[in-house]
């Protein structure tokens, strides 16, 4: 999406749009690789009471607001805007309202969210990477699964790298944007595609699977298993491609911001980004 945040002033210092020219791409049947070859790394389909929060063994939450996107919402900590629904789901939920009076960087904050991460308790270099979710709906709605290098700490970021398996801007409610960013492509420059929904459908109304196939020297997207984009560091006109490391996940609901625009209107809140599981599988093949 943009970028990740173990503390406040590291998400200050690396989140950025996505600014993605979205080609049309006509999806293909990805390959089904053979059960037995795979290998379950991490998995987490959020099985708990109502109203618990995540497995902190797997999951920290990261809390503050993020002036480098523009984005209206402050990610609170705890269990006030993630917890699980008791019928397996993790729900991220941004609401317009400020209990905590928390501060943004355009003065008191009008919206509350959540950001989750898995750096310091899971990282993947290679795999194949996914989350069944229904993602919400609305103008200024952000949506986000994606990941980072491990390294963001020192290195900084673009040169981190970032992986964007999944975002949706709420006005477009039918498509959704694969991204790559890196040294020299990165914000409005990062290199991904778009995959949109058949007849006019929305990604809001059912669970779908988003997911990225990770290899040395390529990365693989699809929706629901089929693919709609492949890059190489032959898309890279030379420059590095800093993707053969360890990466960590994010999962992260935002409000406003440069590329998806603040709400209006026509947004209702609550809105909710229903996550079903999140997995991670190796290929011994």
């Amino acid at each position: 999406m943009a970028s990740p945040r173990l503390l406040r002033s590291c998400l200050l210092a690396t989140l950025s749009a996505t600014l993605v020219a979205a080609a049309a791409v006509t999806p293909a049947q990805a390959e089904h690789r053979p059960e037995s070859a795979a290998a379950v790394t991490f998995s987490d389909t959020f099985d708990g009471p109502a109203g618990s929060g995540v497995d902190a063994a797997k999951w920290q939450l990261e809390t503050g607001d993020n002036v480098n996107n523009h984005e209206r919402q402050y990610y609170t900590p705890g269990t006030d805007n993630a917890k699980l629904d008791g019928q397996g789901n993790l729900v991220i939920e941004a609401r317009r309202e400020n209990p905590g009076n928390y501060q943004c960087w355009y003065g008191t904050c009008e919206y509350t969210s959540a950001r989750l991460n898995t750096s310091g308790r899971f990282t993947a270099t290679y795999g194949h990477v996914e989350a069944r979710m229904k993602i919400p709906r609305g103008q200024g709605i952000w949506p986000a699964f994606w990941m980072l290098g491990q390294d963001i700490g020192e290195v900084g970021w673009p040169n981190s790298g970032e992986i964007d398996v999944m975002e949706n801007v709420g006005f477009e409610p039918s498509t959704v944007h694969g991204t790559i960013h890196g040294p020299g492509y990165s914000g409005s420059g990062g290199i991904g595609a778009a995959y949109t929904l058949p007849n006019g459908e929305a990604f809001a109304d059912a669970f779908h699977t988003f997911a990225v196939d990770w290899a040395p020297d390529s990365i693989t997207w699809s929706v629901d298993g089929n693919v709609y984009q492949t890059r190489t560091p032959a898309d890279l006109g030379g420059k590095d491609w800093v993707f053969d490391k360890p990466f960590f996940l994010i999962l992260n609901l935002a409000v406003g911001g440069y590329w998806p625009g603040d709400p209006d209107g026509s947004t209702t809140f609550p809105q909710q980004l229903v996550v079903d599981e999140v997995k991670v599988t190796t290929s011994d093949g």
